[in-house]
């Protein structure tokens, strides 16, 4: 059944090709077969295959990066924001960022569409447990953090969701127990919790 053809759905269709066969399968033919399209109806969206190729990684940035961690930072309960970063990384595309870290080792525009993302990553996570626990602590976690992703991603070893969503679990229970050995600490010098100087 093909695809409605729009800029987006073949955008889309790259990401899959990537996150199925990874970047050595991503050709011309297979997007515009895995569309149900001839290859006309592909230049009617795109200048050639290098402008295809060029919008690709900013589709993944923009669709899977920056649309998704925007609201975090505007979410002003941190507890939230942790549980919605949580689930961000378990969603995201994995198979289809490896790929692409991959053809960034090859590509300096792709690597630099890479860094920008994990740039913003880390400093999301940086912003929301440097909230729930402090700004050092907030570095160390967001470094922990994108290595749990990268790592995850370009792993030749048998890995899969549930074995990723064990770890973030670890990720956040350090942070969980690191919060309450802050806590415990301040009550026995007497310094008001959160908690205790609101009520």
């Amino acid at each position: 059944m093909a695809t409605t053809a729009s800029r987006d759905a073949y955008l889309r269709i790259g990401l899959e090709i990537l996150a199925s066969d990874g970047y050595g399968a991503l050709k011309q033919s297979e997007v515009c077969r895995r569309m149900g399209v001839t290859t006309g109806s592909f230049y009617h969206f795109f200048r050639n295959w290098a402008d295809y190729t060029s919008a690709l990684p900013d589709y993944w940035f923009t669709t899977h990066t920056q649309s998704h961690l925007g609201p975090l930072l505007a979410e002003p309960d941190a507890d939230v924001a942790l549980d919605a970063l949580i689930s961000y990384g378990l969603m995201l595309p994995h198979g289809a960022e490896g790929a692409i870290r991959s053809w960034s080792s090859a590509d300096p525009a792709v690597r630099r569409v890479v860094e920008v993302a994990d740039q913003l990553r880390y400093d999301v996570v940086h912003n929301i447990v440097g909230r729930v626990l402090d700004p050092e602590a907030g570095a160390r976690y967001a470094h922990w953090a994108l290595l749990i992703i990268i790592g995850y991603e370009q792993t030749t070893l048998s890995v899969d969701l549930d074995t990723l969503r064990w770890t973030a679990a670890q990720w956040v229970e350090s942070i969980s127990r690191e919060r309450a050995s802050v806590s415990t600490e301040r009550t026995a010098a007497g310094v008001p919790t959160e908690r205790t100087a609101a009520g």
